[in-house]
């Protein structure tokens, strides 16, 4: 499967190629297990935070509750771009659940992630510096991505 520069929704949920860079590797020559969370975050900016989607509300704020991250398999910089599928695993009125699942470029889906993830993210008001309500729009798109667990 091609994917554009942007991501784009599979059967499966929303998937990403985030680049890996030099400096993501550590002295082992796999990517850094900190460096894992920033390109779990750039895979998740395209999918969420881009202008033309329904969750561009969420731009105006949303934090970072919770984040979990288990590695399962080494990913090293000759396996660039990253392939990361990202799901909806829980949704309420002012936050959800996002998991992931991540792999080396060009592998199959079906195949057992290196990495697997999940971020706890609060739609939030920056004014009032509170939690807030999503829009209609904005759960109604995340929903299309929710899995069952």
């Amino acid at each position: 499967m091609e994917i554009p520069e942007d991501g784009c929704r599979t059967d499966r949920g929303y998937l990403v190629k985030v680049p890996v860079r030099w400096s993501d590797m550590d002295v082992f020559q796999h990517i850094n297990h900190a460096r894992m969370v920033t390109l779990i975050e750039e895979a998740r900016i395209p999918w969420l935070f881009f202008d033309d989607r329904p969750t561009a509300s969420l731009r105006d704020g949303c934090v970072v509750v919770d984040m979990h991250v288990k590695y399962q398999a080494q990913l090293r910089h000759d396996q660039s771009p990253i392939e990361v599928l990202m799901y909806v695993e829980k949704l309420r009125s002012v936050d959800f659940i996002v998991g992931y699942e991540v792999r080396p470029a060009g592998a199959d889906l079906d195949s057992k992630p290196a990495v697997v993830a999940s971020t706890h993210l609060a739609s939030f008001d920056i004014e009032t510096q509170r939690p807030s309500r999503m829009t209609d729009e904005a759960r109604a798109y995340l929903r299309e991505f929710l899995r069952e667990q």
